[in-house]
């Protein structure tokens, strides 16, 4: 009976687990997770408020119906502190544990902003549901919110907050939201659409340093002190100036790390009896911290832990970016590859298409009107891998 061992219990890791079950009714199943083991869905994080859902709202299954339906177990709570492989051992905050093939699927963790002050008790960052909880909890009854970062997530939760009555203040270094993922057109709908919205943008500066004080009569707010002199009055802070791929625990083992951990097609790492999928792998040098490519790397992944040798492919995936008062789909191209971008804007909003020295589209960004032609225009795009 063969023993596998899962670290990470988000989307990636619970659908190994299932896609597992399928093909070995005898293995042995184990998730071993730092939360609490709830399974929902990520991306609506970022749009329960103008939704009126409850962080309860969001979890449709515990730890112990997850572990139900893939007949197998779920370590909730449990931090791992070492991996050995030459043992192909785990330890763990609630013991030891072997396997004979472990998956990593740890995910990613914001990236922390370097203060000349530390950031205050006012400061969150959400990468989950438990960071969520936490942050609806302080943010009852507040009115203002400062956002660290215009990129994926602090456009997609200020257009959230504004929508549920905030008043809402990002902060980012670019002069534009969404500057790495977008170009410049449809950058600048963006923050035309989303300013029309309510949100406040403080853009092109830094933030020097962040501070707790009294305020409305005593209660606590935080004060964000910008490069340029600016000084922002908020009730709390939400920091998104990005993720990066938790890498920590397969470094620390001996496992190959690039920007996430290194694997191949059939997402396996440098040791054979490792794989690693989500936001943690990068897959034969590329990174995709994104939902669309995990459906098909678990059933990978499941395939070769079953002695069925498969590899991955990915299709073009389109990001559907949830700003409501600026719809937008984008599907960047590809990294390295030659070409232009050309955007025509109308009434209706900004079409950009990206094709390359040939002449082929390798990428399109759609905002407003047009973003509904997204799924349709990705099948001109050639396969990504």
């Amino acid at each position: 009976m063969q023993s596998v061992v899962i670290v990470g219990s988000g989307l990636g890791g619970y659908s190994v687990a299932r896609e597992v079950r399928k093909l070995d009714k005898t293995a042995r199943i184990a998730v071993v997770t730092a939360d609490d083991g709830h399974f929902y869905a990520k991306p609506m994080l970022s749009e329960a408020l103008r939704l009126g859902s409850l962080p309860s709202d969001l979890s449709t299954r515990t730890a112990q119906e997850m572990a139900a339906q893939f007949k197998g177990e779920v370590w909730a709570d449990t931090h791992v502190e070492r991996l050995d492989l030459e043992k192909k051992n785990i330890r763990t905050t609630r013991g030891d544990m072997t396997f004979d093939k472990l998956v990593i699927a740890s995910g990613a963790e914001p990236v922390v902003l370097p203060l000349d002050a530390p950031p205050s008790s006012g400061v969150f960052a959400v990468n989950d549901l438990c960071d969520y909880r936490r942050f609806r909890q302080a943010a009852d009854g507040r009115k203002v919110v400062a956002i660290l970062g215009a990129g994926l997530i602090g456009c997609e939760f200020a257009n959230d907050l504004v929508r549920a009555g905030f008043l809402v203040k990002v902060v980012d270094l670019a002069d534009a939201p969404l500057s790495r993922l977008l170009p410049a057109s449809n950058s600048r709908f963006m923050h035309d659409a989303l300013g029309q919205a309510g949100i406040e943008w403080h853009l092109g500066t830094g933030v020097r340093a962040i501070e707790s004080h009294g305020r409305n009569g005593g209660g606590e707010g935080v004060r964000v002190h910008c490069s340029n002199g600016d000084v922002l009055e908020a009730d709390l802070v939400l920091s998104a100036i990005g993720l990066r791929p938790r890498v920590a625990l397969a470094r620390d083992a001996g496992l190959a790390v690039a920007r996430g951990i290194a694997v191949d097609a059939r997402l396996q790492a440098s040791h054979p009896d490792v794989y690693a999928l989500g936001d943690c792998a990068e897959v034969n040098g590329l990174w995709l911290p994104y939902i669309a490519p995990i459906g098909p790397a678990a059933k990978v992944v499941a395939a070769n832990l079953a002695g069925k040798p498969a590899d991955v492919r990915y299709a073009a995936m389109p990001i559907i970016v949830k700003t409501p008062d600026c719809p937008t789909v984008v599907c960047p191209p590809p990294d390295g590859v030659q070409g232009a971008w050309s955007s025509t804007r109308d009434d209706g909003g900004v079409q950009s298409l990206f094709t390359d020295t040939s002449g082929a589209l390798r990428g399109f960004a759609l905002s407003g009107a047009h973003a509904e032609r997204g799924r349709a225009l990705a099948q001109n795009v050639p396969m990504l891998m």
